[in-house]
């Protein structure tokens, strides 16, 4: 299963739709702000299951603030990342990962991509689809196993 995870994409719909079309994900996850950006996706892409969580700038958003799934026998946890101060640690974030026994953590907020495995938990920020250097993630799941690619979006995408 191919799944595409943005985050921060902030109204640029054009972004969040060009990195759909060049990934053709099986799943879309929004880490937030301007989660509502997903309603044009869900219009465009009706086949393509999407699922979001709220941003801190997402104040009527009718998502919740975290997301705990599995999928292909993977555990996964998103939230946005305020909440959790991801700006300034990630203590807080990882903890929780670990409470949800997570094996994979996904967070927004930054608008900087990162990856890193903590014990064997995947903690991975996309960056921002919507602004800067315009980037996400990609992740590639199958049999319990999961493979990361962060992506840029480029000049002619």
């Amino acid at each position: 299963m191919k799944v595409l995870v943005v985050s921060d994409s902030h109204g640029n719909i054009k972004a969040l739709k060009r990195a759909a079309a060049v990934t053709g994900p099986d799943l879309i996850l929004h880490l937030g702000d301007h989660d509502s950006d997903c309603d044009d996706l869900r219009r465009d892409m009706p086949d393509v299951m999407i699922r979001a969580v709220r941003g801190n700038c997402d104040p009527r958003s009718k998502e919740l603030d975290a997301d705990v799934f599995v999928m292909e026998g993977v555990r996964f946890f998103m939230v946005h990342g305020h909440n959790h101060g991801v700006k300034y640690s990630l203590d807080a974030l990882i903890t929780a990962g670990m409470y949800m026994e997570a094996d994979v953590v996904l967070f927004g907020h930054t608008h900087r991509p990162y990856a890193e495995y903590y014990e064997d938990m995947l903690v991975l920020n996309p960056g921002s689809v919507g602004m800067n250097r315009k980037t996400y993630a990609v992740l590639e799941i199958g049999h319990g196993e999961v493979n990361y690619e962060l992506c840029e979006l480029g000049m002619w995408d």
